[in-house]
C-alpha cells in the first residue's frame, strides 16, 4: 500500500464529508454513523480554512491516490486557560485497519502538537469496549485519566466512556 499524510485543504471539504458519513456506518465507535455527520461541506470548508489561524488545530488526511484512507484531527480551545489541551480525534476505514496507518497517524499527530508551539497535553475520549483503539493509545504514551460511566447511548446499551491523555 502506498498511501500518503498531508494537511486537509479546503477543497477536501466535500470529500472528507463523505469519508465520515460512509466509515460512520463501518463500526459502533464513533460519535455518529452512516450519514449522521453533521456538518455541511461548507461548513467543514470554512472550519479547515479557520483552522489554519489557530496553531492548536490541525487535520491530517491519510490517502492513497484521491481517497481518504483516514483522518486525524488536534482541536485545542481558544480560551487562554485550555489552549494547551488539545484534543483528539482519529479515524482509519475499516478496510484499512491493520496496516499500521492508526499508529502512523497517531505519531504525526503528536510530532506536530510537540512542535506547535501551545499543546502540553493530548486528551482523547474512546469507547471503554474499544480494545484495539486503547491498546494503540497506550502504545505511543497515552495513560487513563478517568470513566465516563454510562456515556454513550446506542438506542438499545449504554456503554462507558474512558479519558485518556498524554503529556508532551
Amino acid at each position: 500500500m502506498t498511501y500518503a499524510i498531508r494537511s486537509a485543504q479546503p477543497e477536501d471539504g466535500t470529500k472528507i464529508i463523505e469519508f465520515y458519513n460512509r466509515v460512520g456506518g463501518e463500526t459502533d465507535y464513533l460519535s455518529f454513523g452512516h450519514d449522521e455527520y453533521s456538518l455541511s461541506a461548507e461548513s467543514l470548508t470554512q472550519v479547515i480554512v479557520q483552522m489554519k489561524k489557530f496553531k492548536g488545530t490541525c487535520m491530517f488526511l491519510v490517502i492513497e491516490g484521491e481517497e481518504i484512507l483516514g483522518i486525524g484531527t488536534i482541536d485545542s480551545s481558544s480560551k487562554p486557560r485550555y489552549r494547551h489541551v488539545g484534543t483528539l480525534g482519529i479515524v482509519i476505514s475499516q478496510s484499512y485497519t491493520g496496516n499500521g496507518l492508526g499508529r502512523v497517524l497517531m505519531n504525526t499527530l503528536i510530532d506536530w502538537a510537540k512542535t506547535n508551539g501551545q499543546t502540553e497535553k493530548i486528551s482523547l475520549v474512546t469507547r471503554a469496549d474499544n480494545e484495539r483503539a486503547i491498546a494503540l493509545y497506550k502504545k505511543v504514551g497515552f495513560e487513563q485519566e478517568g470513566t465516563f460511566y454510562r456515556d454513550v447511548y446506542d438506542g438499545e446499551r449504554y456503554y462507558d466512556n474512558l479519558s485518556m491523555a498524554l503529556y508532551l
